[in-house]
């Protein structure tokens, strides 16, 4: 994917060294949406479509597992990178039901977290690599799952923002 026709999210627009402070402050830049009424944040905007929580949540947890997928390529030769299954993790995590300004919280640290690993990396640690199996099985490098990340952040607070003006 070079380039996301629904957000504008061009994959190679940023320099590397942008990745990392880009991703804390779209972090940032969603937990900052989490101070909407209570009622708009857990409105869902049609059916099958998530409430600006349950973004907010996804987002936190892509950024934890982005992070982790990150260390286990320092760490593993080209590790298998198992789906974080996000319909079933909403459910089960009951991403609605959760406290919004935790949620902002964790957020913020988990943003935080992902740009502290990948400011720390040199040039061969940019360069590990693992395998994504969604949609299809792919070997992917750092630099293109801190791109991933940064798409899945900055998409998502369009989806946000779209749900917090449906709701009002």
């Amino acid at each position: 994917m070079d380039a996301c026709a629904a957000c504008g999210y061009d994959y190679a627009a940023l320099p590397r060294p942008a990745l990392a402070p880009s991703l804390a402050l779209g972090a940032a830049q969603h937990a900052a949406r989490l101070t909407a009424a209570d009622a708009a944040l857990r409105h869902r905007p049609a059916p099958g479509v998530w409430s600006p929580l349950e973004y907010a949540c996804h987002v936190r947890d892509v950024l934890r597992v982005q992070r982790d997928r990150v260390l286990r390529t320092q760490a593993e030769e080209q590790p298998q990178f198992v789906p974080m299954d996000r319909d079933r993790r909403a459910v089960d995590e009951d991403y609605n039901g959760q406290d919004p300004a935790r949620v902002a919280g964790e957020l913020r640290s988990a943003g935080a977290a992902i740009a502290a690993l990948l400011d720390g990396l040199d040039g061969s640690g940019w360069a590990r690599t693992g395998v994504y199996n969604y949609p299809t099985a792919a070997v992917r490098d750092v630099d293109w799952i801190a791109r991933h990340t940064l798409h899945e952040v900055i998409h998502h607070l369009m989806d946000v923002d779209r749900g917090l003006g449906a709701a009002g």
